[in-house]
């Protein structure tokens, strides 16, 4: 069973440049030994039969299949636009005036 001690919790908290009273030092370690145990117990679960997965739930691909259609041309795309330029969209600056 894993434990942490107040001196590993004090040392902890000085390499993370955490201020940390005695008081929240005994909380802390106490707080991250439950921590550690329950990671721990994690560990000892009987998984010999479980085989290895990725995902909890089996994944189906919902994806439609690509089909090639036509679609709309230039000019019917650029006659909805509020401007177009050398057929293509034109758009105002936004960057300033460099280029």
């Amino acid at each position: 069973m894993p434990s942490i001690s107040r001196d590993e919790v004090a040392h902890l908290a000085r390499l993370a440049r955490l201020a940390v009273t005695d008081d929240e030092l005994d909380l802390f370690a106490g707080q991250l030994d439950v921590i550690l145990q329950s990671v721990s117990a994690v560990g000892d679960i009987a998984t010999a039969d479980i085989p290895p997965t990725s995902h909890a739930v089996p994944l189906t691909n919902v994806f439609r299949e690509d089909v090639v259609r036509p679609s709309l041309g230039q000019a019917k795309t650029l006659a909805g636009a509020p401007a177009a330029e050398d057929g293509r969209f034109r758009v105002p600056r936004i960057l300033g005036e460099e280029a």
